[in-house]
């Protein structure tokens, strides 16, 4: 009996450093591992699509799933990539030669308030034109030299991005052609009773799904529509704004109006009453409806999470993680909501360990 408990324990500790010492080599592509699964589980559905068309040819089926998702996502993806590196190179090589003064735009907005409004800025400090002029250069300045530092480094970056993007779009293969095999491996190695391993694999898959389906075409549709506004205005640096304003648009209710608000104010400033009018009308009743129209229907429906565990999450997980964060922060919360109810349900009176209902509790059909 000793004996046998020796080697139970020894094969454990022989899987946990066998598993540590992959999980170390294969480190440096986590971010391309990480989107591989991803665009695997959002790309799922096709690839189960066509496999009834076309039985029997998993490979073939594969091939053309991720020729839709090259053509659909990557190459746009590219393309929007290199137009915004053009704006800011634009943009930086304007605050260089004073073109673009953001101090002479604020003494434009000032000189055009109303007088108590100029009174609750002179209050809090803000009407000192030289300091401000000094706080945005040195800021403006520090952020644009760290951008030109990585820009020297432009083939190096591009070379590794481009490996990268190989290791992703090789493995999203295998994972379309192989998933169900996998998931299944994944699921039955999990040492949790069998409803608790399916509603965990559940939630994780449908957190997933909904963090890209929604938020991600939430922030693409709203910063789409920005930027056309803006460039439908004549306002410059289109590409630039609507970027931010995909960014920001994971904040719930504000997100987008940091952006189109301030550059609305100015308009309305320097007199451009009828751009001014327009921009606030498809802020507030074009790009605001967007978030209030796709949001609840593409994020709430599968995740069933708060928008406040959303954001708290998704912001926690871009600070720690970069731009990967902003799955796998939600993926944790989404983890962390579907333990806790596990637990709650199984220390309820009468709950068993392997509870058939469990599933349903947990949102799973």
């Amino acid at each position: 009996m000793e004996q046998g408990r020796l080697e139970n324990r020894m094969f454990l500790l022989l899987v946990g450093a066998a598993t540590l010492a992959f999980i170390w080599l294969v480190l440096s592509f986590h971010n391309a591992i990480l989107w591989a699964v991803v665009a695997a589980i959002l790309f799922t559905p096709m690839q189960r699509a066509l496999l009834k068309k076309w039985p029997g040819h998993a490979n073939l089926a594969a091939a053309a799933t991720l020729v839709t998702l090259i053509a659909v996502v990557i190459v746009p993806m590219i393309i929007l990539g290199g137009l915004l590196l053009q704006e800011a190179t634009a943009l930086y090589g304007g605050i260089r030669s004073g073109q673009i003064d953001f101090a002479a735009y604020f003494y434009q907005v000032q000189s055009a308030l109303p007088d108590w409004a100029t009174q609750q800025l002179d209050r809090l400090g803000l009407t000192n034109i030289e300091a401000i002029r000094d706080r945005i250069g040195s800021g403006l300045a520090a952020s644009f030299e760290t951008l030109a530092a990585q820009a020297l480094n432009i083939g190096q970056q591009a070379f590794s991005f481009f490996v990268s993007l190989g290791v992703m779009l090789y493995l999203t293969f295998f994972l379309l052609r192989d998933g169900p095999y996998l998931s299944a491996l994944v699921v039955d190695a999990i040492p949790l009773h069998s409803a608790q391993r399916r509603a965990l694999a559940q939630k994780f898959i449908a957190v997933v799904r909904a963090t890209i389906k929604g938020n991600m075409i939430v922030a693409i549709v709203q910063g789409g529509l920005g930027g056309l506004i803006f460039w439908g205005l004549g306002i410059g640096g289109a590409v630039l704004w609507g970027v931010s304003m995909a960014f920001f648009s994971l904040l719930p209710a504000v997100g987008t109006g940091l952006v189109w608000v301030p550059v609305a104010i100015y308009l309305f400033a320097t007199g451009a009453m009828v751009k001014a009018g327009i921009l606030v009308f498809c802020g507030l009743f074009v790009i605001g409806m967007v978030d209030n129209v796709l949001r609840p229907i593409l994020v709430g429906r599968d995740t069933r999470m708060p928008d406040y565990v959303v954001l708290i999450s998704t912001l926690g997980g871009l600070q720690l993680f970069g731009l990967s964060g902003f799955v796998i922060g939600p993926v944790i919360a989404a983890l962390f909501l579907a333990v806790w109810e596990i637990f709650i349900a199984l220390r309820r009176p009468g709950a068993a360990p392997d509870q058939p209902a469990l599933a349903g509790k947990m949102g799973v059909e």
